[in-house]
């Protein structure tokens, strides 16, 4: 069953994939870091890849109601654990929580 949320914050990670691990990555992130972070209480809410410019190659972003559920997550093992995981695959690396607006965000 799917829960209905009223998205109020993003949780947005940036990253250049790491070509060598492209199979790895994917594996990765749809298997476990997604339902993980699910499980948590954030919502997966889209994935952009960048094709040319400066920007990284990929931005993650999830969602979640309220800021405490980003920072609790954020502050847990779990995640500690899964964003050292997503190293393995990524470089040039950062994240960033910014208040859920439509559209694009960067």
């Amino acid at each position: 069953m799917t829960k209905h949320i009223i998205p109020r914050y993003k949780l947005m990670l940036f990253y250049d994939l790491r070509p060598e691990e492209k199979e790895l990555y994917y594996q990765f992130v749809m298997t476990e870091m997604v339902p993980a972070v699910q499980n948590m209480g954030l919502y997966f809410f889209r994935v952009y890849h960048t094709l040319w410019g400066e920007c990284p190659l990929r931005q993650a972003e999830f969602v979640a109601e309220d800021l405490a559920t980003i920072h609790t997550v954020l502050e847990s093992e779990l995640w500690r654990t899964l964003e050292s995981r997503l190293m393995e695959h990524a470089i040039n690396y950062r994240r960033k929580i910014v208040r859920f607006r439509p559209g694009f965000q960067c």
